[in-house]
């Protein structure tokens, strides 16, 4: 109850009207193809370069707390590996975009991103979509849908900041539009010592990361362009697990998508092709062992504007996957799939509805279906409803890995949300409320008992998520903006009707910037709430072995100077509070820390 309370004070904070409008907010996350966010029935989340620089560091995990239905679970400090559920969905049943281009690593047992690998230097926008959407979007999106979209710059900008744990991090990006060619190119650093990311050790587990990106646009003719995206990453992580301390993992990351574009007013057409590949290598001073894996798709989406209101919405493509290691000989997977939509929009009106094939070289085949609509109820508020469905194909590791499995069937998942928004989040006052529900079956879990004892992979699973979100943003003077997200979640499993591990039923989300008369001094606040929930550090599923995780509270202060036009000087002090709690049984998370840095833009 006491998150209620802090919820409906924030609230009654935000309340103060504002009749101005904002600028338009754009996904591509509903369709594949670039729209509105409020011309789509389904829960739809962007943060812009203001304020994923308003709040500071290169920690992009304090970004996606702000929005409603996310919780993550860390293994230690900066790099450690990082997961984020939707709506209490496993981290695993979340689609990854950088840039369009599918990042999941298809080496790993669950075949999910490791955030832990992503950080917030050169990302220019985020987009989150909550709720199953395998229409447009095939495998992986039970939970939903991150697209993250690095910098193209025009112009130069750099950052650099030192703080707690001997850290240091610094960025820079820089780009040139000359005629129909658009350039940019980005780069970062970052390093800590860190500290220990196991409770029982003691010895400081540190992260180092180089990357570097690139993105380039070319028109070619009216109504079509060419684009190149690409990103590599090299991070090493001390990591500890709960058998074995003192390994150094070693990811690099490559990634990429080129295509062409084409845009009149009867047609709209995208043609990619994306590749992702992913290298871990774990060390220790007596054993070693790596991984790799290789995504690669071709696709094509489009939308044909039929006539007046009524548009079709279609897409092909051709996915790849491979995988090996150092135990484990190559294996490959091939997916076909097609979709349809047809949509239409009237005035504020806005009904969207189709279905997907995914035929899948080692299952069969896959249908999924899915509606949404959008209604405008005047004065700038709508009500939204969506109806999807999801699936994820068994990864590589789960078919052919230790234990693996040839006749597992994909994970399936229907989704239900009803909604009442205003504006978006970059309006000057903007409210959401969602109510939401999602059950999932065939789901696929280890099972230590299978095969005579060996253990194995089986679809044995049935979970149900349900709950709702409140979300509120407001403007209510120039010089102050504030920001709530409330999100209470009941994931259990089915089977046995407990709660799914490592999963909060509450979580608030509290923020707020204020621009100071003294020469345009910002300062910021952000808090995070998270209540209790339960875990199981031998991984078993024992309930004997279940441990509590208390409720914390972590609180951080921002502020932020400019110096001049181009320089800005900012600092901030995170878990001002020194809250000390784990978000997954046996692993430190960060104490008190201060950092303080420099950002310019020329």
């Amino acid at each position: 109850m006491k998150y209620l309370f802090l919820l409906g004070c924030s609230l009654a904070v935000v309340a103060p009207a504002w009749a101005a409008d904002g600028d338009e907010e754009i996904t591509v996350l509903a369709t594949g193809l670039s729209q509105p966010v409020d011309s789509t029935g389904q829960a739809i989340s962007v943060v812009d370069a203001e304020e994923l620089a308003s709040i500071q560091g290169p920690d992009i995990t304090r970004v996606l707390e702000r929005l409603p239905g996310v919780t993550l679970t860390r293994n230690g400090g900066l790099g450690s590996f990082t997961g984020v559920r939707i709506r209490g969905a496993d981290a695993e049943q979340t689609l990854v975009l950088i840039d369009g281009a599918r990042v999941a690593d298809t080496s790993s047992p669950g075949s999910g991103f490791d955030f832990g690998t992503l950080l917030s230097g050169n990302v220019e926008k985020l987009e989150l979509l909550r709720g199953s959407n395998s229409v447009i979007w095939g495998s992986d999106v039970i939970g939903g849908v991150i697209a993250v979209t690095t910098k193209a710059s025009e112009g130069v900008e750099a950052s650099a900041e030192y703080g707690a744990y001997d850290s240091f991090t610094g960025s820079a990006s820089g780009g040139v539009k000359t005629g129909a060619l658009s350039l940019s190119v980005s780069g970062g650093y970052a390093r800590s010592d860190g500290f220990s990311a196991l409770a029982a050790d003691a010895e400081a587990d540190g992260f180092e990361q180089w990357q570097a990106g690139g993105r380039a646009a070319l028109d070619i003719a009216s109504g079509l362009s060419a684009f190149v995206d690409a990103r590599y990453a090299r991070s090493e992580a001390g990591i500890d697990f709960s058998f074995a301390n003192d390994y150094v993992q070693t990811t690099k990351q490559a990634s990429g998508r080129a295509g062409l574009r084409y845009a009149s007013e009867a047609l709209d057409l995208t043609a990619a092709y994306s590749l992702a590949d992913t290298n871990r290598a774990y060390d220790s001073a007596s054993f070693g062992y790596a991984y790799d894996s290789r995504n690669q798709q071709a696709e094509l989406r489009g939308k044909w504007k039929l006539a007046g209101p009524v548009a079709v919405l279609f897409g092909a493509g051709h996915v790849w996957d491979r995988y090996e290691g150092t135990f484990d000989t190559r294996q490959t997977a091939r997916q076909a799939n097609g979709y349809l939509l047809a949509d239409f929009t009237s005035g504020s009106a806005n009904f969207a509805a189709g279905a997907r094939i995914d035929h899948h070289s080692r299952f069969g085949d896959a249908w999924t279906m899915g509606a949404n609509g959008s209604v405008g109820i005047g004065g700038d508020w709508r009500l939204r409803a969506s109806y999807g469905e999801g699936f994820k194909a068994p990864t590589l590791y789960q078919l052919f890995g230790f234990a693996g499995n040839l006749g597992l069937e994909p994970e399936r998942s229907q989704s239900y949300e009803a909604g009442i928004e205003k504006g978006d989040r970059s309006s000057p006052l903007h409210f959401a409320a969602t109510v939401f529900r999602r059950d999932s079956r065939n789901l696929i879990v280890y099972d230590a008992n299978a095969n005579a004892g060996w253990g194995g992979y089986l679809n044995q699973s049935r979970t149900r998520a349900s709950g709702f979100e409140l979300e509120a943003d407001v403007r209510p003077v120039e010089v102050l903006q504030l920001r709530a997200a409330y999100s209470y979640v009941k994931a259990t499993n089915r089977t046995t009707g407990r709660d799914l591990y490592r999963r909060p039923r509450h979580a608030l989300s509290l923020s707020g910037d204020w621009t100071t008369p003294l020469g345009g001094l910002v300062i910021g606040a952000d808090t995070r709430f998270a209540s209790e929930s339960v875990d199981d550090p031998f991984g078993d599923t024992n309930p004997a072995n279940d441990v509590r995780l208390k409720g914390h509270v972590v609180l951080t202060l921002r502020a932020s100077l400019p110096v001049t036009d181009q320089i800005e000087v900012f600092g901030r002090v995170e878990n001002v509070g020194d809250a000390d709690y784990q978000a997954v049984a046996g692993y430190n998370t960060p104490g008190r820390s201060a950092y303080a840095g420099l950002r310019a833009r020329f």
